[in-house]
């Protein structure tokens, strides 16, 4: 047991009672304290667990006990009064047992789902750093999490992707921002084709050109929950090595207006 103030409160407690008892009424029967010693137990069990329990249930006997003898003028107990003992033996054993074993299961309950969130935090903030955009679903297709890059490729705004919208949602905003680079009249059969392909959980990669000269692989892979996880991997330099060399530099500036990962792209651009 470890000594804290929770862990003895519960038998400070149960010793209290009892001598109070004893000090205020030594006529009455001391059987009468059985609900209260097993509330205390309960309690005992519930905030410091089993050895506390286990301890507030043996003050609990041992001041039941001499309760009980105070009140004969013989030192042997009746059968009635030894099988009432036996039985708040038992009701305070099975409370001890029961809170005691609830409140570890609780506990480790509780260390298990902050390691969780823990470990949760740091995908997410590792994701966040990665080039490649991640959408994960649930089965009713709304977003759980959309990392950085894919705010990024499509100007998402950052109230927007923690909203949790649905998948369609994602694309509209995609089609009403002009982020896609398509003919206004094959915006609509794009979008039912993307729809179908997560609602099914096709796994076929397919490239998405974005109008500012991005080019994305986007796949779709069903997740055993029912849910989908989206990627969204740049492949700008692999679709576009057999452009025109004279229009590299355009692409250069299309694929990285802020220079960041310039050097990558000139080494494929040459």
């Amino acid at each position: 047991m470890r000594f804290e103030w929770r862990a003895i409160s519960g038998p400070v407690l149960t010793a209290a009672i009892a001598l109070l008892a004893m000090l205020l009424d030594r006529h009455a029967p001391a059987l009468w304290l059985a609900p209260l010693f097993v509330c205390v137990v309960a309690l005992a069990g519930s905030t410091s667990g089993l050895a506390s329990a286990l301890g507030s249930m043996a003050v609990a006997m041992i001041g039941t006990t001499l309760l009980t003898l105070s009140h004969r003028t013989t030192p042997d107990l009746p059968a009635a009064d030894l099988a009432q003992l036996g039985l708040l033996a038992l009701t305070t054993a099975g409370a001890a047992a029961i809170t005691g074993l609830m409140r570890q299961r609780l506990l480790d309950a509780f260390a298990s789902e902050r390691r969780n969130h823990a470990t949760a935090v740091r995908l997410s903030a590792a994701l966040d750093q990665v080039d490649i955009g991640i959408v994960l679903l649930d089965a009713e297709t709304r977003a759980e999490f959309i990392n950085r890059a894919f705010r990024d490729y499509f100007a998402l705004p950052d109230e927007v992707a923690d909203s949790k919208p649905p998948f369609i949602a994602l694309m509209y905003h995609g089609r009403d921002t002009g982020a896609f680079e398509l003919p206004e009249d094959e915006l609509g059969v794009f979008i039912a084709q993307r729809m179908e392909m997560v609602r099914t959980g096709d796994a076929t990669p397919i490239n998405i050109a974005l109008r500012n000269g991005e080019v994305l692989r986007f796949v779709c892979t069903a997740l055993p929950d029912g849910g989908r996880m989206l990627s969204y991997t740049p492949v700008t330099d692999l679709v576009r090595h057999t452009d025109a060399p004279v229009r590299a530099d355009y692409y250069r500036s299309l694929r990285d207006p802020t220079g960041r990962k310039l050097i990558r792209y000139l080494r494929v651009a040459e």
